[in-house]
């Protein structure tokens, strides 16, 4: 047992120190195949001898606990927001303030870039990440800490065993990132993200954590908000001492003496923005002082010692050369602008979704019109107006086409929708995208078939729906172009491994309108194989905790159609499980009754109680309210215990649940 907890503690040494050279330092110094075996052999120890784990071991950033809700986190320290200025007049004023104030002429700043993400507090006990949460209304906030964990550049560890440190940070997306999660989602057809911050929001607020682990997001440490066993007299000092600690800390902190050096460095910061891989949305200017900006104090809701310039957006005019369809995996016919290139934000752009036709004639978008085009967060062209002044006469309203473009049949539009569809399900620009979202990774998870592979395998007549996977040969792949006897051989054994993916996954695959994962495995569980699903009707479907009736008549619909039906057939003859191991019906011990689960329990997750409850015929719920007939409390309840309490609402502690269910 000796050996193998020494072997725990080598692995997990050695995997945090390649992540953190990777992510914070941006220097890998191990490949990731090695990364990825050493990882698997972690993984498989820790399986075998969880009591061995340790509190930082890297394979506790996959995420995969699914949570009702979040705990709500009292700051010690409030998550202020900043006064913004929007030119240098405002900025010279701010000055101002802080010369009087300190009575020196010549202030000391740091100047920084002010990430556009989303603000966190990260909480350390003994150099232990404990606690992470949001910024919420700056005095209460939300506790995300397993999203937080999944943030490969937040170290779990310290390289110091401080007895307590709370800092600030801003959790954000890269731009790669932002746009290849957006070119997955435009794919699959499903809606995109607007920017980074809102991809970024969304994905921190995920309550299944292991979706948070899968969309790459990245943070900078800025601020020390609390700190025991550490001093320091300045805020770079702070900074450069966090570097030091392991943290991701904000880069381009340089002190500056009295305003013009500052504003100065506003104006550097402002032309690195098209070069960034990140987003900004301004630059920071704070007192390098910390004594000084005790002096200056705080309002109520911002500090007095800081201030925040907001740069304007770049805007370009073009002109619009023309309107052109492009259809998705669930048929939706999305307009784009294809306009003469322009130079915005950094890069050469020459196109922008115009979303669609009501986009279009609210904005009054004519092809030949001069149009502002703009970078949303500085990553998404779009179509910010047009230039009515530079109209010319005769240039008509836009009509959208009564055909799809790339198959000629009709398109149409739902009442209640803003999107228009290609009626026809065998529409060769829907077949791409069908496979691609079939063969990916939340979906049957065929590696090594990606878009570009799925586009050669159709052009060269290999394949033309999903089926037609599990006919492909190695030796067809093999002549290829890129392809090698090895890497075919891979492919062909990836998608031989599909087959047993199950009943839940299959639905996933098949891109059902408004069925994704989640309504897929409860559909699964629920009926347990493909006939019984094929053979329900609506109402029955509807039926399924989180089914509603338009899911429901969508499923129908979909295995209403002869090429779903010959789909499924050509599935079964090729050996793919279809299958599900049904929900055990509760016995009804707790039927009736609903339970919020709140703290740690002492032997089991809280994910495992819900599942318990839940088989048992109880409902479990993200928040206490009247309706809660019990709370379940586990060490380190939070809010959620005093608000039952306040509503005389019965506490049980696991022990008490166990005792019900016997």
């Amino acid at each position: 047992m000796t050996d193998i907890k020494t072997r725990i503690n080598e692995l997990t040494a050695e995997l945090n120190r390649a992540n953190y050279a990777y992510y914070v330092l941006d220097a890998p110094e191990m490949s990731d195949f090695e990364y990825d075996r050493l990882l698997r052999e972690l993984i498989e120890l820790e399986a075998a001898h969880p009591e061995l784990a340790a509190p930082d071991s890297p394979t506790r950033r996959v995420g995969g606990e699914v949570l009702e809700g979040f705990e709500s986190v009292e700051h010690a320290v409030k998550m202020q927001s900043l006064t913004d200025v929007f030119d240098k007049a405002e900025l010279i004023e701010f000055d101002g303030r802080v010369r009087s104030a300190l009575d020196v002429e010549v202030p000391e700043y740091v100047t920084e870039l002010k990430i556009d993400g989303l603000s966190v507090s990260l909480e350390y006990r003994d150099g232990l990440f404990f606690r992470g949460s949001t910024r919420g209304n700056g005095d209460v906030g939300e506790d995300i800490t397993n999203n937080l964990k999944t943030i490969r550049s937040i170290p779990l560890r310290l390289s110091e065993p401080v007895p307590y440190l709370e800092v600030r940070g801003e959790v954000f997306m890269p731009k790669k990132a932002f746009l290849k999660l957006n070119e997955l989602r435009e794919l699959e057809g499903e809606p995109l993200f607007a920017n980074p911050r809102n991809a970024a929001a969304g994905s921190l607020r995920q309550l299944d954590s292991s979706v948070t682990a899968g969309r790459n997001l990245d943070i900078f440490v800025f601020n020390v908000q609390a700190a025991e066993g550490l001093s320091f007299s300045s805020h770079k000092e702070s900074l450069d001492r966090m570097e030091k600690l392991g943290f991701k800390v904000i880069p381009e902190r340089r002190v500056q003496h009295g305003i013009e050096e500052a504003y100065a460095e506003i104006e550097r910061l402002g032309s690195l923005r098209g070069e960034l891989g990140f987003d900004i949305d301004g630059a920071v200017v704070k007192l390098n002082s910390l004594e000084a900006r005790d002096i200056m104090g705080e309002n109520t809701k911002t500090p007095r010692w800081a201030t925040a310039y907001k740069y304007p957006p770049e805007m370009k005019e073009t002109e619009l050369l023309d309107i052109v369809l492009q259809v998705g995996r669930t048929g939706v016919v999305t307009p784009n602008a294809v306009f003469a290139p322009v130079k915005v934000a950094g890069s050469v752009v020459s196109r922008a979704t115009l979303h669609n036709i009501d986009y279009i004639r609210a904005k009054d978008i004519r092809i030949g019109d001069y149009i502002n085009v703009q970078k949303a967060g500085d990553v998404i062209p779009e179509v910010v107006n047009v230039v009515m002044s530079k109209r010319r006469e005769g240039l008509k309203e836009y009509q959208t086409p009564d055909v799809c473009p790339v198959c000629g049949e009709p398109i149409e539009r739902t009442d209640g929708e803003a999107a228009t569809r290609c009626t026809n399900s065998n529409c060769p620009a829907q077949q791409l995208r069908s496979i691609i979202h079939f063969a990916s990774k939340d979906a049957m998870d065929i590696e090594g078939l990606g878009p570009a592979i799925v586009e050669k395998l159709i052009d060269e007549g290999l394949v033309s729906n999903c089926a037609d996977l599990y006919e492909l040969r190695a030796e067809q792949l093999s002549a290829l172009e890129g392809f090698g006897e090895k890497s075919a051989e891979n492919l062909i054994n990836s998608i031989e491994k599909s087959k047993s993916q199950g009943l839940a996954r299959v639905l996933a695959a098949l891109g059902i309108r408004l069925i994704g994962s989640r309504a897929a495995r409860l559909i699964a569980e629920n009926l347990g194989d493909i006939d019984s699903v094929m053979a329900a009707d609506a109402e029955t479907l509807a039926q399924i905790p989180d089914v509603g009736m338009k899911m429901a008549q969508s499923l129908v619909h979909f295995f209403g159609e002869d090429v779903s039906k010959d789909l499924v057939r050509r599935f079964k003859e090729f050996g793919v499980d279809m299958t599900c191991e049904k929900k055990r019906a509760a016995d009804g011990r707790l039927t009736g009754k609903t339970f919020v689960i709140t703290g740690t329990l002492p032997n089991m997750k809280r994910s495992d109680a819900k599942k318990l409850i839940e088989e048992n015929g109880g409902k479990v719920t993200g928040s206490v309210s009247k309706k809660t007939d019990w709370l379940l409390a586990g060490e380190d309840a939070g809010s959620k215990l005093q608000k039952a309490l306040s509503l005389e609402i019965p506490v049980i502690d696991e022990e008490e649940l166990m005792n019900m269910l016997t």
